[in-house]
């Protein structure tokens, strides 16, 4: 090995004391333990088995002494972001933080056995525009599996971090990045993509030989340019998918990135791909005389060892509101109608929970999960929603719920084959959909930012009303709320249910609740100090169940909401992201939690403000808008603008912005901004900063 790349493997590789010892007990995961229900003593997979339902049997944690439920210990995590899910074997938790930084810990004291840093900012370039970091990974064999938001794909030695393989995935020219955890089954890591929100991208899914990164498979979503075939194995519905679209969509992506769920069902040997909204999510942009757009918001099984198409069912036909289904599918077998089913329970973005054949793809029901006003119910014999008059907004805006923001979005649902029930966090919020200001004709979205979408253009604060969130218990075979729970704001986190009869859930105020599953009754809780949104899960190791899950300030795209993200004072800086285990009896403490931090705007009187450079500024702001928030509030995925000192300096602003000094620690580079553009986006901060109630000194820090 040269010294160079030597040395940059040292940098990018730390093991720990004890990584050594953990390589020589390292558990071996295949498809004999993700497909075990029966045993709990471990969490391999995302969802913990093939299944998906995020249900453990292990009851040493249980209903009755879930009040004894205490800190065993903590680990404080050196990354920008974090909301993710970990996995667990061998008594080992392994977790990918931030930009795909891989962590192992020892289950039973926290101990870091080793860090893998795959320095995903530096190689991310404009795909850094995008995202907030990765949800999760996968185990297979003795190898842990991660993505990356520049496209990659990689293999670690699960017993010291070690780099084995990794396969670029994307194209490094265009917008698609992996948010997504990847999956394993059948020696295999399938992996999907994200980013048909903000730039033409065309959604596919990949399936790579879990030994040696071979590619094996691709699926396309949708369609390319007519005429033309990708040697892939969609190759033989893509005919059949392009006579639903219309003009000349293939200039503009089309969408459909499976950017989140992807269930194996070993059964039928399937793998069932959530796939995403069409792009641009306005249809008149896209597919101007209509048209299903497939296979886009869609439930799409595939033969999981060729990737051949077996079926699809299409939640949402030429969507026009960004309600997308690549929100989880879990697998269970129901009574109905006196009979076992094998189906798949998913609760769309657009509002209905869809009980699904899985062996036919025929829908069995669905119903309103929530407030939904742009249709009024689905159509069982076509399984077509059957639209509200004015849904598409032809005429005029129109408001409707959900937002795009859905009833139901990634945070994972989970079901218990012991109350039967499905719970699923929810949000009841609308959004004005459509596209007055819009200009069809002649229409040139700013690149990796919404305008994308399509919609009308804003940037208004959210108040702290404008949306709720709630725990819902959903009974999928009578389609009837059993009991729900209402939780504060809109970023709620996943749940998990044990045979316990427990359902646990953080909060974003900073609560880590423990419901009884039957009823929904509030046994226990627990201040993190911070937001605790993250993806729980659980586990045994010598002897004890532990309860495992992270926290810190808010990320994602619910983080960017203005005043309704910032309300809890979550700042992005000064609070811990941590990775917390729980324990009965457990006696570790967390350190004084900081008082929560609500941005004080700088006065700055010396800064002259120009009306006219503000104005333009505005426009320029929706570059910024998904980290530092609508308004210029910023909710925890990025510092609030309006209290920084960095605009005050045109040189300052212009080395991090333009210069791309900060984008180790996630703030992207826009090389592309003149001096002008730079100046009208100093003049808009300033100005909302002198808009807000309270004012202060500039002495606080950037």
């Amino acid at each position: 090995m040269p010294r160079a790349a030597a040395l940059l493997f040292v940098a990018l590789f730390v093991a720990l004391p004890g990584a050594q010892a953990h390589a020589l007990g390292a558990r071996a995961v295949d498809n004999a333990e993700l497909g075990d229900e029966a045993d709990g003593t471990d969490w391999p997979a995302y969802g913990r088995t093939f299944s998906e339902a995020r249900f453990s049997p292990l009851k040493q944690i249980n209903d009755s002494n879930v009040s004894r439920l205490g800190l065993a210990w903590f680990a404080d995590l050196e990354v920008t972001n974090s909301i993710t899910a970990p996995v667990e074997a061998g008594g080992i938790i392994y977790l990918a933080a931030g930009y795909s930084i891989v962590h192992a810990f020892r289950a039973a004291d926290g101990q870091l056995l080793w860090r893998y840093d795959p320095k995903v900012p530096e190689k991310s370039g404009q795909k850094l525009r995008a995202g907030w970091g990765i949800r999760g990974l996968a185990l297979w064999k003795d190898k842990v599996y991660v993505g990356t938001q520049d496209g990659r794909l990689l293999a670690l030695a699960a017993g010291t971090g070690k780099p084995v393989w990794s396969v670029q995935t994307l194209d490094a020219a265009n917008g698609a990045f992996i948010s997504g955890a990847p999956r394993a089954f059948n020696g295999k890591i399938v992996i999907g993509n994200a980013g048909a929100d903000f730039s033409p991208v065309r959604g596919y899914v990949s399936a790579y030989d879990a030994e040696t990164g071979r590619l094996v498979w691709r699926f396309y979503v949708v369609p390319g340019k007519p005429g033309s075939k990708d040697g892939a194995a969609s190759d033989e519905v893509m005919d059949r998918a392009a006579k639903s679209w219309t003009g000349e969509w293939w200039k503009r992506g089309g969408g459909g990135n499976v950017w989140n769920s992807m269930t194996f069902d070993p059964e039928f040997n399937r793998l069932y791909l959530g796939t995403g909204n069409a792009g641009p999510a306005n249809w008149k942009l896209r597919s101007p005389e209509g048209g299903d757009n497939l296979y886009t918001a869609s439930v799409v099984a595939v033969d999981a060892d060729t990737g051949r198409y077996v079926w699809h069912y299409q939640t949402t036909p030429d969507d026009a509101w960004d309600y997308d289904s690549a929100t989880d599918m879990t697998l269970a077998t129901l009574n109905i109608e006196g009979r076992p089913r094998r189906v798949l329970l998913h609760a769309a973005k657009n509002g209905f929970f869809y009980v699904i054949d899985r062996q036919s793809g025929r829908l069995i029901s669905a119903e309103k999960l929530g407030k939904v006003t742009w249709a009024e119910r689905v159509d069982l014999p076509t399984g077509r929603p059957v639209e509200a008059p004015d849904a598409r907004y032809r005429g005029k805006n129109v408001l409707l719920w959900p937002s795009f923001q859905a009833v139901h979005h990634w945070p994972p649902q989970s079901f218990s084959p012991l109350t039967g029930l499905v719970y699923v966090p929810t949000l009841e919020m609308p959004y004005p959909f459509g596209d007055e200001g819009v200009d069809k004709s002649d229409w040139s979205p700013k690149p990796m930012t919404p305008e994308f979408a399509g919609f009308t253009p804003g940037n208004s604060d959210v108040p702290v009303d404008a949306g709720k969130s709630i725990l819902k218990a959903w009974n999928p075979i009578t389609q009837k709320e059993a009991w729900s729970v209402e939780t504060p704001g809109i970023s709620e986190g996943g749940t998990l249910a044990t045979a316990g009869n427990l359902v646990i859930q953080g909060r974003a105020d900073g609560h880590l609740h423990a419901y009884s599953a039957d009823r929904g009754r509030d046994l226990w809780s627990f201040n993190a100090g911070v937001a605790v949104t993250g993806v729980p899960i659980t586990f045994s190791s010598n002897g004890h169940q532990y309860l495992t899950i992270t926290s810190g300030p808010l990320n994602g795209s619910t983080a960017a909401y203005g005043s309704l993200s910032a309300r809890w004072g979550w700042a992005s800086r000064g609070y811990p992201r941590r990775l917390l285990t729980f324990m009965l009896d457990g006696r570790s403490a967390l350190p004084p939690a900081a008082t929560p931090a609500f941005a004080a705007p700088l006065a700055a009187p010396e800064f002259a403000i120009d009306p006219a450079l503000a104005e333009a500024g505005s426009r320029e702001y929706v570059r910024c808008v998904l980290c530092h928030g609508t308004g210029v509030v910023a909710g925890g995925n990025a510092p609030d603008l309006r209290a920084s000192p960095v605009p005050l300096s045109a040189p300052g602003f212009a080395a991090i912005v333009r210069g791309g000094s900060l984008v180790s620690r996630g703030m992207p580079q826009f090389a592309e901004l003149s001096d002008a553009q730079l100046d009208s986006l100093r003049h808009y901060l300033r100005a909302k900063a002198r808009e807000a109630p309270q004012l202060h000194a500039p002495n606080a820090t950037p």
